[in-house]
């Protein structure tokens, strides 16, 4: 499983833990799965029962975890929740096991059930099982305690296990996405930091709206972010730790500092700095607060993203004439063109797989959301539109989000809204936020 044994952490403000306290699998013998490599194909129908209690209070925390897994998995484009006013068997009765036949005569191709009870410390416990109905056989089941107000990162956590057991690679649900908060007049326009979870519940701003901020970026190791605030008008690039509040200048750098984004183990930071209208690629270690310049040309190189291994750059660059895609050593050597496109390319970050590089393309006043490989080959387009920038990747390396913005009104008005798409391009979905948004970034999963 991907879920681990012991998966603590915090929904962000509060300390609680998760804990998997029992494996209840059964091997199955049947092959039910979902095929995520091909393109669009039809939605896997799953049903998702309420997880049982007697106690009522219980019960309406088990519906609002099976709402939170319906929803999720359907968020996904690869199954379909049948309608609960279908479902034949109830579910204080699929606790003693289904009766396959009737999930058979709703379509139904696999099976949720679970329960939730309180032990006598007061944490919740709640157990899950996932069914193959044709084979009627057990696929997976497990248990997890924590304290009653974790319910809906239980409610994420199970769906990891789900999607994991069903499409054989790892969920993407106990994450969450931090962004640039818009508000007010596109000339006095407000920006706040804001984090929320991938599916946009327990929603918080980080900043007040007092500075500019822009592009915030999620540690791949630790619940830090970096990002660039324009505090007292002077552009610096900060460290947030989420959970204990602490914030720090990552230092005062000459110019202006683009971009920040971490290295794969989560010890360097790399940025573009400008000085007399040039931009260069710097990295910073974290540790000893060392600079080292990576490039050096005359042209603007910036938006830097490391490769998973931590071995190589993407970036984008003029230096050829036009802004285009280049990959480079870690240390700056061997820089070399990938993009050959009409038009131009912007923000490229790395997959975490390591087998695609998402960018933003820009060609005949249209904006476009695309993927390639790390040698250029297999470009594709996912998304489109007026204005479509920042891909960011969930960290199975199988969806992207991004943000979309909307054509001024006659009044000059414009929206900008986050969404997510799947590799496929078939499933682009709105996460709904409080107001306008931009700029997102996606963490890894939960420790």
């Amino acid at each position: 499983m991907r879920v681990s044994a012991l998966r603590r952490s915090a929904a962000f403000a509060a300390a609680a833990t998760v804990l998997l306290v029992a494996a209840v699998a059964t091997p199955a013998r049947a092959q039910l799965t979902v095929d995520i490599v091909q393109g669009f194909a039809e939605p896997l129908p799953i049903a998702v029962t309420d997880f049982h209690s007697q106690d009522p209070e219980q019960a309406r925390v088990g519906a609002d975890i099976a709402g939170v897994i319906s929803d999720n998995l359907a968020r996904s484009g690869l199954f379909r929740p049948i309608d609960q006013r279908a479902f034949i068997q109830d579910a204080a009765s699929v606790q003693g096991g289904p009766r396959f036949g009737d999930w058979r005569l709703i379509n139904a191709k696999a099976l949720v059930s679970g329960s939730v009870e309180t032990n006598p410390d007061g944490r919740l416990r709640v157990s899950f099982r996932l069914w193959d109905v044709l084979a009627e056989q057990q696929m997976t089941g497990l248990a997890y305690v924590t304290t009653p107000e974790n319910w809906r990162r239980i409610g994420h956590i199970v769906s990891d296990a789900i999607y994991k057991r069903l499409t054989g690679e790892d969920g993407y649900f106990d994450t969450r996405i931090v962004y640039v908060a818009e508000s007010g007049p596109q000339d006095r326009r407000v920006k706040r930091l804001a984090i929320m979870d991938q599916d946009g519940a327990n929603h918080k701003f980080l900043t007040d709206g007092g500075n500019l901020v822009l592009t915030p970026r999620f540690s791949p190791t630790t619940q830090e972010i970096t990002y660039l605030s324009y505090e007292n008008n002077r552009p610096r690039v900060y460290l947030l730790d989420l959970q204990t509040g602490r914030r720090e200048v990552l230092g005062d750098f000459p110019g202006m500092t683009f971009a920040p984004r971490f290295s794969p183990d989560g010890n360097k930071v790399i940025m573009s700095m400008a000085d007399a209208g040039n931009s260069d690629i710097y990295v910073m270690d974290l540790r000893t607060r060392r600079v080292q310049q990576l490039t050096g040309s005359p042209a603007i190189d910036t938006s830097p993203s490391f490769s998973p291994d931590g071995s190589q750059v993407v970036f984008n660059s003029d230096r050829g004439g036009a802004q285009q895609l280049y990959l480079m050593d870690a240390d700056g050597g061997n820089a070399r063109r990938i993009s050959y496109g009409q038009g131009r390319y912007a923000t490229p970050v790395w997959s975490p797989r390591g087998d695609l590089i998402a960018f933003t393309r820009m060609h005949q006043g249209q904006f476009y959301i695309g993927v390639m490989k790390p040698d250029g080959s297999g470009e594709r387009m996912l998304a489109s539109g007026f204005l479509v920038e920042s891909p960011t990747w969930a960290p199975n390396g199988r969806v992207l989000s991004f943000y979309r913005t909307e054509r001024a009104t006659s009044q000059g008005q414009q929206r900008s809204r986050l969404y997510t798409i799947d590799l496929t391009g078939f499933n682009e979905r709105e996460v709904i936020t409080p107001l306008d948004a931009s700029d997102p970034a996606w963490s890894p999963l939960i420790p």
